[in-house]
């Protein structure tokens, strides 16, 4: 059966194929270290679990409006206003199955054919992907390493043409961790402004900051970039509710109502269950939170010194998130690799260590690691890493 042109263009995920061989190898036996994962280690707290076990015992389990229920919104307008100094109606809030559907369901309803979307790279694997399926143009800008990977105003200035319709900005980023300034959104937002271009603003890892910077979102700059930004956000990481598929788009009236309207032939409703546990995230002390981005801080911190002490490993230590990127272009070369595709597949066959190559976010120098894992765990994996480095030494 002939598939459609849609599908056809995809790319297969590098993340899925590397998960895959490290779970066939773990099933075979082998002691295997996965860092590749894109979700906290860490159960979702006791209390949404209580809000999901009330929500079914009180009969909360049948549809709801396609866009979320009230109590929900409420909960994000108030959120919102709470961490950003943000003000929004509820017609301004999309709740969506997850902060990936959110993203999906913006495309749809925003591009046309050969409209353009600015992605800076390195960018999260799905970003070109859903621009694709919406039938538009993901045109990649690499950020420069020497810039901790951020897109420059001169950058955006550079991609615009007549077809740009909208530019992502994710802070903290996945895959690199590093987070954008007031002064560096505020010019990216001009240069927006001026061409009339749409911000996407992705802001899932906001909690997870490790250091003295406050998170900002562009939107909070000025009353231009608040009509001119669309906020995407959710549950998953902040909360370690990745799957319970709760995310929301938060932004111009007119585009959350023409989502709401596609979700409603498409999921009818995010999962009634899942809302109300949301519901309880958005509205109870961050205490977990806390703590969660405590451990996490703690892990960084002792794989970033382990990781620029290996020969050929040049990492700058990011922001937030819950990833690491490092530079391995030397370490490949002088293990005489093809590429380093080819030395995070010797590294995951000879030391079982699996990590992500960077070719699937758009920067093939790079590797992404997951610090999402216990201490023991990333400890070992570091010697792992380090024998392995060292052993190809040419």
């Amino acid at each position: 059966m002939e598939l459609a042109q849609r599908v056809k263009a995809l790319t297969p995920s590098t993340t899925l194929a590397i998960t895959a061989k490290a779970k066939a190898l773990k099933a075979e036996g082998h002691d295997v270290i996965g860092l590749g994962a894109g979700e906290p280690d860490f159960n979702t707290p006791s209390y949404i679990l209580d809000a999901a076990k009330r929500a079914m015992d009180e009969g909360m389990t049948k549809y709801t409006p396609a866009g979320g229920v009230p109590e929900l919104k409420n909960s994000i307008t108030a959120k919102l206003k709470r961490d950003q100094g943000l003000t929004y109606t509820n017609e301004q809030i999309i709740v969506t199955t997850g902060a990936k559907h959110a993203l999906f369901t913006l495309f749809q309803v925003l591009l046309n054919e050969g409209d353009e979307v600015i992605v800076p790279a390195p960018y999260w694997v799905s970003y070109p992907e859903q621009i694709k399926l919406a039938e538009g143009k993901p045109v990649i800008v690499s950020a420069d390493e020497s810039n901790d990977f951020k897109l420059t105003p001169q950058q955006l200035k550079e991609a615009i043409t007549p077809k740009t319709k909208a530019v992502i900005i994710n802070s903290p980023s996945n895959p690199t961790g590093m987070m954008y300034s007031e002064s560096e959104l505020k010019a990216l937002g001009e240069v927006c402004l001026e061409h009339d271009i749409l911000i996407v603003s992705d802001e899932i890892y906001e909690k997870l900051i490790y250091t003295d910077e406050k998170h900002v979102s562009v939107a909070q700059l000025s009353k231009e970039l608040y009509d001119q930004t669309i906020i995407i956000n959710g549950v998953s990481k902040s909360h370690s509710m990745t799957g319970w598929r709760i995310g929301f788009a938060a932004g111009n009236k007119t585009v959350i109502k023409a989502m709401s309207n596609m979700a409603s032939h498409s999921t009818s409703n995010p999962t009634t269950i899942a809302q109300y546990a949301a519901l309880a995230a958005y509205t109870a002390s961050e205490e977990k939170v806390d703590e969660m981005k405590e451990a996490f801080k703690e892990r960084l911190d002792v794989l970033h010194k382990r990781l620029v002490q290996i020969p050929g490993v040049h990492c700058a230590k990011p922001s937030g998130a819950f990833y690491l990127f490092p530079n391995v272009k030397e370490a490949v070369e002088h293990g005489g690799f093809e590429d380093v595709d080819a030395w995070v597949k010797a590294l995951l066959d000879e030391e079982k260590v699996a990590l992500v190559p960077g070719s699937g976010f758009g920067s093939p120098d790079n590797v992404r690691l997951s610090y999402a894992t216990s201490l023991d765990q990333l400890e070992k994996a570091a010697d792992r890493i380090e024998r392995f480095v060292n052993k190809h030494q040419s």
